[in-house]
């Protein structure tokens, strides 16, 4: 059989086994390019001319189908019992899909929830954590000193630097603004609304004492 020959046979056997209408470019790409592009081309053009296949033209655009005298007639009851037979099955199909979403869901979950051996180290770890705290606890009941003298003046000491640099920083600055104002046409709140100069008073606060 040549190679033309064997195609026009491929061709018709999947056009009849599908039966449904399908333009070159479909026949070729779901045959799996099994047949090149101008050898599909040729074979339908071929079995419509010998009449094996119908050739239906829409536009630019032609359709193959299986020839239907070929295949035997169905009645209407059976017609309308393959339909129902493929609303069910639909219907079959999204409910195991419905129930696979879920089962995948549940998956996922267990995929990253931690194994035993994680969940034991896990409480262990959070056990050892409490007991820590809870000693902690304890201490500061009794009066238990937890800070030593050096740390706490070391904190005295930075916390008296920043009041004593934001007093010295606050007088600069009214000083500054004072000497602007001596020349200033309008008021003082006006000047520091365009300046954008925002005061402790606006936002209630004040340098506390040392």
């Amino acid at each position: 059989m040549s190679k033309a020959a064997n195609a026009a046979k491929e061709v018709l056997d999947y056009l009849n086994r599908q039966n449904r209408p399908y333009s070159a470019q479909d026949v070729f790409q779901n045959m799996g390019k099994e047949l090149g592009k101008t050898a599909v081309v040729k074979a339908l053009e071929e079995l419509s001319q010998s009449k094996r296949i119908k050739e239906k033209v829409y536009g630019k655009q032609k359709v193959y189908v299986a020839d239907q005298a070929q295949f035997p007639e169905v009645n209407e009851n059976e017609i309308k019992a393959m339909d129902q037979q493929v609303n069910t099955l639909t219907q079959q199909i999204q409910t195991e899909q419905e129930e696979t979403r879920k089962l995948e869901a549940d998956l996922r979950n267990y995929a990253s929830a931690l194994t035993t051996e994680e969940a034991k180290a896990e409480c262990e770890k959070t056990r050892k954590q409490i007991e820590v705290l809870k000693a902690k606890i304890s201490r500061l009941k009794e009066g238990t000193v937890l800070v030593s003298k050096e740390d706490r003046d070391k904190v005295l000491q930075r916390r008296n630097f920043c009041v004593k640099e934001w007093r010295k920083r606050k007088r600069m600055s009214n000083d500054i603004i004072n000497a602007i104002m001596e020349g200033y046409p309008k008021t003082k709140k006006q000047l520091m609304e365009e300046i954008g100069i925002e005061t402790d008073e606006e936002h209630k606060v004040q340098p506390p004492q040392i």
